[in-house]
């Protein structure tokens, strides 16, 4: 009966996988647990039975008061954990160079490429080659890899999809890669996966995966009704803000990522400070 309440977050999270890279994950945590509880149930068990054993009522019971060394004994409790160790540090190295984030993934199709800037506390998503981009809204096309070039605007970050997997940290002056793909269409939940601040709670985006006739609408649509986004729309995107909707812009200064890499447009202007009634913008970096 408990069954369905510990089950019931488990929808859209890293249990229920929409991409190679989400499936190779689960795997490896099933793979663990797995590992992990071929000693952890006999040791249940064992306890059980040597209670039950050595109950103060069983006359047959063994007990050795001066016994001090078993070097059987001692094999079983060295080797057990030993071989845990070595199967759960051998999925590691396995798994981790398997699914390196900046490592493209196997497929006959094009990556598709997309830059992301967290903000404050926004994502901004940029489509270099479509010339595009949005606030708070991934669109991609299903069953095609997709490759991320991520920075950070302001302070430290952390970009995640569970259902796609690979989480990944963004930070100001440098970009990260993560390839990732989602197998079929869906909506699925995108996140802030570390807090940085008054608005982070807040920090979530709709990651939508579509056929690619679809996609190839979205982005008709996006330059035909989207405004443009340069170096000053973008200095007012940057403001701390809060719940932000989405936004579509129609074309995007080709620069700007590599601007914001670069630190050639500022950081986030950080919070406002009061100074006799008035709101000073604060620096990030202080």
């Amino acid at each position: 009966m408990c069954a369905p309440l510990v089950l019931a977050a488990c929808g859209n999270g890293v249990l229920n996988p929409r991409g190679p890279v989400g499936a190779a994950q689960m795997t490896i945590l099933i793979d663990s647990l797995a590992i992990m509880l071929s000693i952890v149930i006999p040791t249940i068990v064992a306890i059980v039975a040597f209670a039950w054993w050595f109950r103060a009522s069983n006359a047959r019971a063994r007990y050795l008061p001066d016994w001090e060394f078993s070097g059987k004994i001692e094999l079983v409790v060295w080797a057990i954990p030993s071989m845990v160790i070595i199967l759960l540090g051998g999925v590691t190295w396995l798994g981790s160079h398997a699914l390196d984030p900046a490592k493209p993934l196997p497929s006959t199709k094009t990556a598709l490429e997309i830059q992301i800037v967290s903000l404050d506390w926004k994502w901004l998503f940029i489509y270099p080659e479509q010339g595009i981009g949005s606030v708070n809204q991934l669109v991609v096309p299903a069953d095609t890899p997709l490759h991320f070039s991520l920075t950070s605007a302001s302070v430290m970050n952390a970009f995640f999809i569970p259902q796609l997997g690979s989480m990944i940290y963004t930070m100001n002056g440098m970009v990260s890669s993560l390839n990732l793909q989602a197998d079929e269409p869906g909506t699925f939940a995108g996140l802030s996966a570390h807090y940085s601040g008054e608005g982070f709670s807040d920090m979530h985006f709709e990651t939508r995966a579509v056929a690619a006739p679809e996609f190839d609408t979205w982005i008709a649509n996006a330059k035909r009704n989207g405004s443009r986004l340069d170096e000053s729309r973008y200095a007012t995107l940057s403001r701390q803000s809060i719940a932000d909707p989405v936004t579509l812009f129609g074309s995007v200064d080709p620069a700007l990522f590599h601007r914001i890499v670069m630190q050639g447009v500022p950081p986030g202007p950080g919070p406002a400070a009061v100074v006799d009634g008035a709101s000073l913008p604060v620096n990030a970096e202080h």
